[in-house]
């Protein structure tokens, strides 16, 4: 059979990057493929063009594709490429930034800025180029966590404003421009400022820029998330289940504007005693899998009540291994997302609901009664407890979907013909279902 393109992707599996332990290919390194009778040329693109694994990297992927029976020659490159990232606006600060992640919350309270510092302080702490916005007009959070008050901010000859650096990690803050007065501003003022804020901070080349966002999906979290191209976002919550109902909103937001999930922090879930040692879950010890099934997005971490990592300024070195394995993993999404979402095909009919992946081939049909009777959503299942609120014998034998759209690569949203609406799909559940 004659060399394919697939043949070599598979190939460069076997190849993986440094810092998250992901291979090459998940990550969305693999830019180019070309092939030309037995002699196969690829590019990769690294993260960060500092990576001292460059060389590693290269060597093993010729390796890799040079074993492939019918390569006579296998020429690989790796460069450090920064994409041109597309903006509406003439001029940006946001022009040389590589990655841009979203860190966003249902409500407020379950300590979103603490996971967005940390995840920023992890990254810098690696040695990549990271900026932090705050973007929380009404309670910016950045000059407290980083112990930066009273701070002159200046503009260069663009009259772009400089981020303030600590510890080898851009900032800004609306805080830095409020002080301690308080934001009284209405709709169409908050817009202007947040567009300006956006785009007006000369944040020159960085790999990663992690915007803080404010709690809820009102107008700020709107106008960002549709000013900017934005590759990414972390979900964070706790496991209690008022913060934990809320996770719906935030997903179902970023997906109307087509950014793409890349996980949920599980916030304070869990407690370790320093007089017995003991380990307590204060709200619930089983809120990841429950995310994980209702919403089909994985759980990137589930941080415990730490004082010792939380408990003062993030002005020095992080220790922290949860956020280390979350750092890892969020690196492995977006850059594994950068490659453009998987969506499959759906059709449905008065049986059946079928779906088709053609990247993979894969093919999968539930009948629709099973899929209504599945729905994980709070109206058929208590969120306290966990037990099945929705009674099956109620559910009609002829039920149908009405309407179904594909939720970014990891669930489906369905409006039933009994008038139900609220529940998502993911198609983990889908595949359980479909199997049974």
């Amino acid at each position: 059979m004659p060399l394919t393109r697939v043949d070599i992707l598979n190939a460069l599996r076997a190849v993986t990057d440094g810092e998250s332990g992901n291979d090459i290919f998940s990550l969305g390194l693999v830019r180019e493929v070309t092939i030309d009778s037995d002699h196969v040329t690829v590019a990769i693109e690294l993260t960060t063009p500092s990576l001292p694994q460059s060389d590693r990297i290269q060597n093993e992927a010729t390796a890799a594709v040079a074993a492939l029976p019918g390569v006579s020659h296998a020429e690989v490159s790796v460069t450090g490429f920064l994409r041109k990232r597309p903006l509406r606006e003439k001029q940006s600060g946001l022009e040389r930034v590589k990655y841009i992640i979203a860190v966003a919350s249902g409500k407020g309270g379950v300590g979103k800025s603490t996971v967005t510092a940390s995840l920023a302080k992890e990254l810098a702490q690696r040695g990549y180029k990271v900026g932090l916005l705050d973007t929380d007009l009404f309670g910016p959070s950045v000059p407290s966590l980083f112990d930066v008050f009273d701070v002159t901010l200046h503009a260069n000859e663009r009259e772009m404003i400089l981020p303030i650096e600590v510890e080898g990690l851009k900032l800004m803050s609306f805080g830095f421009w409020l002080g301690e007065s308080p934001a009284i501003m209405r709709g169409p003022m908050v817009t202007r400022y947040v567009n300006q804020f956006l785009h007006e901070v000369e944040w020159e080349e960085l790999d990663y820029l992690l915007m803080d966002l404010p709690p809820g999906t009102g107008d700020i979290q709107l106008t960002l998330t549709q000013a900017t191209p934005i590759d990414g976002a972390v979900i964070v919550t706790t496991p209690h289940a008022l913060s934990y109902a809320d996770v719906g909103k935030a997903v179902l937001m970023f997906d109307k504007v087509n950014v793409p999930i890349l996980g949920v922090v599980e916030n304070m879930a869990s407690f370790t005693c320093p007089d017995c040692g003991g380990t307590h879950h204060l709200f619930g010890s089983d809120a990841g899998e429950r995310i994980a099934r209702r919403f089909g997005t994985r759980v990137i971490a589930q941080l415990p009540i730490e004082p010792a990592t939380y408990g003062s300024s993030f002005r020095r070195h992080i220790d922290n291994p949860a956020m280390a394995d979350a750092t890892n993993r969020v690196i492995g999404s977006v850059g594994a997302f950068s490659q453009g979402i998987s969506k499959p095909d759906v059709e449905h009919d008065e049986a059946e609901v079928r779906l088709h992946w053609p990247d993979s081939g894969e093919r999968i049909a539930v009948a629709n009664r099973t899929l209504r009777i599945g729905c994980q959503c709070a109206v058929c299942v208590d969120e306290f407890s966990g037990k099945r609120k929705l009674d099956p014998n109620r559910v009609p034998a002829d039920i149908h979907a009405q309407e179904i759209k594909p939720l970014g690569n990891y669930a489906l949203y369905i409006r039933w013909s009994d008038g139900h609406q609220s529940g998502f799909f993911p198609y983990p559940l889908i595949r359980q279902l479909a199997s049974a």
